[in-house]
């Protein structure tokens, strides 16, 4: 396999360029024409033709056209008001302008890219959308610039295939979010029988298939990164031998500790151990609490 800095610069000068076209011309799916492992994106399996005009409130329609993902993460995440979304390669900003939306103004979104072009393209389309509850931090996924038990969902959408250190990615993940906290994320399925010559091929990486894993592989890093309740549904096909995914798991509750949803309905944090039923002596932000 390619080393880590290889896969990193390809996948960063790939994203740079789609940064620039989704100004002008419009950007492709992340498994476009040029990819050789990739179908023709006129497929409409990848990209902002996934999404539909009740999905994209919040975001304008720069955010959207420089999506390049396999799905509609905030779709599925169940996104409460007050809840802060961490989205794990954020690209244009979309999924982070429309998280930002429904967690409200007690909320917070956040997006983490490794690439500049991308960053500078979400803060003007944030500027555009006259969003204030979002911030944008530059930084891989496999080191995530964030506290311990510090969100309350971790979206993304069809970035973590194009990570080559999967697992850590998922730690990381695991990491920052607060116990009873949810992943959910819209990623690229390979069938078992991908080849090896296109998992090496790092001109590939870009083109969302030899980066991904197959089903057993993600449940297995999903488990030993200590999620639990996890569900994996594909979509719709985006190769001969790779399918879109929504992928869901939780971090397990710390035992007297509320889960996200039960410390919203809490007025005060005096009043979260009456809420939760249960006494606790753990300091903020170990159980959850914001």
């Amino acid at each position: 396999m390619a080393e880590l800095s290889d896969i990193r610069e390809t996948v960063r000068e790939r994203y740079a360029a789609a940064a620039k076209a989704a100004t002008s011309e419009g950007a492709d799916g992340c498994c476009d024409g040029s990819s050789a492992s990739s179908p023709a994106d006129a497929t409409g399996v990848f990209g902002g033709e996934l999404y539909d005009s009740t999905e994209t409130d919040g975001a304008p329609e720069a955010a959207i056209a420089a999506s390049l993902g396999c799905g509609v993460p905030t779709e599925v995440a169940e996104l409460r008001e007050g809840e802060t979304v961490l989205d794990l390669g954020s690209g244009g900003g979309a999924d982070v302008l429309i998280s930002a939306k429904r967690v409200g103004a007690t909320g917070r979104a956040i997006g983490l890219d490794m690439t500049d072009e991308m960053l500078e393209l979400a803060r003007r389309n944030a500027v555009e959308a006259g969003v204030e509850n979002v911030e944008f931090l530059k930084g891989y996924l496999e080191d995530i610039p964030l506290p311990d038990a510090s969100v309350d969902v971790v979206i993304s959408n069809c970035v973590i295939n194009l990570a080559a250190d999967k697992p850590t990615v998922i730690r990381e993940a695991a990491r920052v979010l607060r116990p009873g906290g949810r992943f959910a994320v819209s990623d690229v399925i390979a069938a078992p029988g991908l080849d090896e010559q296109t998992e090496a091929d790092i001109a590939a990486w870009t083109g969302c298939i030899a980066g991904a894993i197959t089903e057993d592989d993600f449940r297995l890093a999903l488990s030993d990164a200590g999620f639990e309740n996890i569900e994996i549904t594909t979509t719709h096909a985006v190769h001969e031998l790779a399918t879109a995914a929504i992928i869901r798991a939780q971090k397990p509750l710390t035992p007297g500790c509320c889960s996200p949803a039960m410390l919203a309905d809490c007025c005060e944090p005096a009043a979260q151990s009456d809420c939760c039923g249960a006494a606790t002596t753990d300091p903020p932000g170990s159980c959850g609490c914001r």
